[in-house]
């Protein structure tokens, strides 16, 4: 029963099981395994002076006596899945573990075949036979439930027997020493001999004990069969035990002899090829101690050397030294002891250097902007400047143009206070004693003076905004230079990406090929050979026979520095000031921050130009103070206005962009002057209205020169002629375009006046419409005071005259009329310098010349009133009797010839004509009028003779006046249409 439960490691021969006894030739028993291709080798294989090539593993005979990794029982998924998990959080190193682990194809090894399903096949041969014979072996045994159920029926009531025990008995935690386990099982009330009671606890006491003893004998009873059960698998196992330590001993004495034949063979073959080698690799660790001394000795001169270059303001070379020996001392000299504290003392080196250079380049900048201003615009040291913005951009001190900036603004202010000391020095007539402040001192100044001092100030503002461009275009060019390296950097990258790329692809192939035992020249031809592969072939088999030499270690300590500084590749550029210079590659600047701060050195320049007009406009505003500017005449402000307009030009060419506080300093004072200017010539205006007395006057040579000069549509004032010999006499009229003109002397004046407008647009072009505005109100006031004057007879009064003659009237019509033959010209030369979107302002001269032309309208209605009052006086007494011609028509003659000789030398004959045919048709209204009233017909009678000889001498007289004798009078219509 007991061998049923036991699984004997040997097959027995019982019954049925005989045929587990099939034995197996030894030599199919245990199949020889191939080997895979050992991919870390035990003993050194290849070119014994390569060190590469030793294993570092322990052997089983050298090291059999001590600890080595073959006793170590952590694998490594172990050492990874730290356990400590919850612990790992509060772990600075591990805390992160596996966070930023990616997911990436794992190429296969080269060093491992491929297992197919072919290499299972002898095996599934040789286990189909036995996996038959297994289940014909199951089908073929005799069912065993008798034994199963006896076996079953003695469990059964073992397990019945258990169940009397308490369970408190089989916990694991069973103790006694636990006061509710021991009360539980030996309760306190069993033991009570108190209350007479003593016979009855005596009692219970025994029969608790003795079902304790029953509970220990049913354990001892199943503990009992248990062991019966399974004694023979016992015995069995203590014969087998025996065995196996002969099995040992043998195979211990076997082991011991072999490894003293293996040991006698390693000292006579393999000891000395490995004294070889650990001597070769001896040298080369000497080698490696060497080159590392000379790189050490290299690196403490780093402090001297940096020093030096300091001294001759090498700053970006003093940077790219630290940098080199820094990442130096983390790659190949860490945790060299004597070198603890180079690094910090580097960096508080590189801190110094930036305070040198900041200090450096404000240095720089106060003796760039303060040289003396003349035309030379040359860059100042332009080597230092660009190694000094090279030096701020590699330290990433990107605000250092607010140092410029600063600077700027106080050369500025020293600039005009200079000029103001020079100028004031050479004028005696200032007392620099008894006037101490500047200020005072340049109000003293006349205009010539002061106008000078200002264009000195403003040439020396053009030399210094020239300067500062070519500063900040070299320092704008170093950082252009910098982002196209970035750039080309870049580009570079991705071209040695691609070329990796090709490179482990060959590597893989060449790899996979050398390890299946075939040599390149068996793979490839010549022909074939990719041309990577080939050239990573010649450069080893050129490569000299020097001594081995393992990844980390150099030859020379050149090589070490290059090796240390194999990420800074250098690029060498030139400015445009012809400045070669070796761009670093360890200048980490991004871009955006280049772009931003080359926008913001273009900003500086913006900057510059608006400081000047700044300073300018206000030593302006300080000579304005006392009224100086607008007492300006026109001569003198067109003159400050040009400089100032030629002062902003040339700024806006410098800089690329407009300034507006000059300008809208000189809009405000030239706003002022168009004001004074306008109240001056109106009030002159003014006064001559007041004065004239409206006589022809004679027109000076220079007033026919000045309307000559407008004849060609340009308005122009004639420049002053030197005085001829012989002085030219003055005209009766005024010859415009071959027309002539009588005109009164304020007409003359105003014409001049006129033209001093427009030429003042010319000379400042900000002040148009303002002009446009003033002039319009100009004609309008001289429109409105001659009509008042003439018309509405104010010139009695205010000059004193008798009477408004008729001679008065067409005069003023006649000057009216050449100043609206002018507005037109006028208005061509506004809109020449008017924008398209303030064309709506010519409007003005529209309305002007409909008001001018409306009074030249009722000045010839005036004309016509008089003759027309003085028909209705004189026709109203005429009666039809002898003698012809009446004296009423004598009288009429006599007043239309008195009429013709004022107005004809002053009127056009067009316009003359047309005056008299208005008078006569009012004389045929009341004539006609007149012979209604007293029935005077058309009827041949004698009164109809009569009045026709009137008519005729009235005709004969009218039509012999100049002029008039192609008039159509048409006397006709005097007589009443018969019905």
């Amino acid at each position: 029963m007991a061998s049923s439960h036991s699984s004997s490691p040997v097959p027995q021969s019982k019954g049925s099981d005989a045929f587990f006894k099939k034995e197996m030739d030894a030599t199919k028993r245990f199949r020889p395994v191939q080997s895979l291709p050992d991919v870390c080798p035990k003993e050194p294989t290849g070119n014994v002076g390569d060190p590469n090539n030793l294993c570092d593993s322990p052997s089983l005979v050298v090291d059999q006596h001590r600890w080595t990794i073959y006793h170590s029982k952590v694998n490594l998924p172990a050492a990874l899945n730290d356990p400590r998990l919850a612990k790992r959080e509060s772990d600075f190193f591990t805390k992160t573990w596996g966070v930023d682990f990616v997911d990436t194809e794992v190429t296969p090894s080269f060093y491992l075949p491929q297992i197919t399903k072919e290499h299972f096949a002898l095996y599934q041969q040789e286990i189909t036979p036995r996996e038959k014979v297994h289940e014909r072996c199951k089908n073929i045994c005799t069912p065993k439930d008798t034994f199963d159920r006896t076996l079953l029926h003695t469990h059964d009531k073992s397990r019945t027997d258990l169940e009397q025990v308490p369970k408190i008995f089989m916990k694991p935690d069973f103790a006694l020493e636990d006061s509710l386990t021991f009360n539980a099982v030996l309760p306190w009330s069993h033991f009570s001999t108190a209350g007479g009671k003593g016979n009855h606890d005596a009692a219970s006491s025994k029969l608790l004990q003795e079902k304790l003893s029953h509970y220990l004998d049913i354990v001892e009873v199943n503990i009992a069969h248990q062991i019966s059960l399974r004694s023979e698998a016992f015995f069995h196992a203590m014969t087998s035990q025996h065995e196996l330590q002969d099995y040992l001993r043998k195979t211990s004495q076997a082991v011991k002899l072999l490894r003293e034949k293996i040991s006698k063979i390693d000292k006579v073959m393999c000891e000395g090829s490995l004294r070889v080698l650990r001597l070769s690799l001896t040298r080369n660790n000497c080698i490696k101690v060497y080159n590392k001394l000379k790189l050490m000795a290299t690196v403490h001169q780093t402090q001297p050397t940096v020093q030096l270059l300091l001294s001759t303001s090498e700053f970006v070379g003093a940077l790219d030294l630290i940098a080199t020996t820094q990442e130096v001392l983390q790659q190949e000299l860490q945790g060299i002891h004597s070198f603890r504290h180079l690094g910090s003392q580097l960096c508080e080196l590189e801190k110094l250097i930036d305070k040198m250079m900041i200090a450096e380049f404000s240095t720089y900048a106060r003796n760039d902007l303060n040289r003396p201003l003349e035309d030379d615009c040359q860059i100042l040291e332009e080597e230092r400047l660009v190694s000094l913005v090279f030096g701020l951009l590699k330290q990433r001190k990107l605000n250092f143009y607010e140092i410029y900036g600063d600077e700027m603004i106080i050369t500025a202010k020293n600039v005009i206070k200079q000029c103001v000391v020079n100028t004031v020095s050479q004028i005696e007539e200032i007392d620099t004693e008894v006037v101490v402040k500047l200020a005072d001192q340049m109000r003293m100044m006349n205009f010539p003076q002061w106008f000078d001092l200002l264009k000195n100030i403003f040439s020396k503002f053009t030399i210094f905004l020239k300067r500062i461009k070519a500063t900040l275009d070299t320092i704008r060019s170093v950082v252009f230079l910098v982002l196209d390296k970035n750039q080309k950097n870049r580009d570079l990258e991705d071209t040695l990406q691609k070329n990796s790329a090709k490179d482990s692809m060959v590597d893989t192939e060449v790899a996979y090929l050398t390890h299946e035992g075939m040599f390149i020249s068996d793979a490839f031809s010549e022909g074939d050979l990719p041309p990577v592969a080939a050239d990573t072939t010649s450069e080893r088999n050129t490569s000299p026979n020097s001594e081995p030499c393992s990844s980390d270690s150099v030859s020379e300590p050149e090589c070490t520095t290059d090796s240390s500084s194999s990420k800074e590749q250098t690029l060498s550029s030139v400015t445009p000031g012809g400045v070669e210079m070796m761009i670093s590659d360890d200048m980490k600047l991004t871009d955006l921050e280049l772009i931003r701060l080359a926008n913001n050195i273009q900003e500086l320049l913006y900057n510059a130009s608006d400081i000047c007009h700044d300073r300018s406009v206000k030593f302006l505003m300080a000579r304005a103070k006392d009224g100086f500017l607008e007492k300006l005449n026109s001569t003198e402000f067109v003159a400050l206005s040009r400089l100032m307009e030629g002062f902003i030009l040339d700024t806006e060419q410098i800089c690329g962009r407009k300034s507006m506080s000059l300008r809208g300093a000189l809009q405000s004072q030239a706003n002022r002057f168009v004001n004074r200017f306008h109240e001056e010539r109106k009030t002159k205006l003014s006064l001559l209205l007041d004065n004239e007395r409206w006589k022809q006057a004679e027109v000076p040579a220079e007033f026919q020169d000045l309307v000559d000069s407008v004849s060609d549509g340009r308005i122009s004032l004639p420049e002053k002629k030197p005085a001829a010999t012989e002085e030219r006499k003055p005209t009766e009229f005024l010859i415009v375009e071959g027309e002539k003109y009588a005109t009164v002397g304020t007409v003359l004046l105003l014409i001049r006046i006129i033209l001093e407008y427009c030429q003042c647009v010319d000379n400042i072009p900000s002040i148009t419409t303002d002009m446009l505005t003033r002039l319009s109100d100009l004609l309008k006031y001289f429109n409105s005071r001659s009509c008042q004057l003439v018309l509405g007879a104010g010139a009695l009064q205010v000059v004193g005259l008798k009477t408004i003659t008729t001679k008065n009237l067409a005069l003023s019509s006649r000057c009216l009329q050449l100043i609206v033959h002018y507005i037109p010209i006028i208005r061509a030369h506004f809109e020449a310098r008017l924008q398209p979107k303030q064309f709506s302002m010519l409007r003005h001269f529209d309305h002007i010349t409909k008001d001018y032309h409306d009074h030249i309208a009722e000045i010839s209605a005036k004309l016509v009133a008089i003759m027309d009052s003085l028909f209705d006086k004189l026709l109203s007494k005429y009666e039809v009797k002898a003698p012809v011609p009446s004296a009423c028509f004598r009288n009429i003659c006599k007043q239309m010839a008195k009429m013709h000789e004022a107005i004809y030398d002053l009127l056009p004959e067009e316009q003359t004509q047309m005056l008299f045919l208005r008078i006569n048709a009012s004389y045929k209204l009341h004539l006609k009028r007149q012979l209604a009233h007293l029935n005077v017909v058309n009827d041949g009678g004698p009164l109809n003779g009569l009045v026709t000889s009137d008519v005729a001498f009235y005709t004969g007289n009218l039509q012999a006046l100049k002029g008039l004798n192609n008039l159509d009078l048409n006397m006709t219509e005097i007589w009443e249409q018969k019905r």
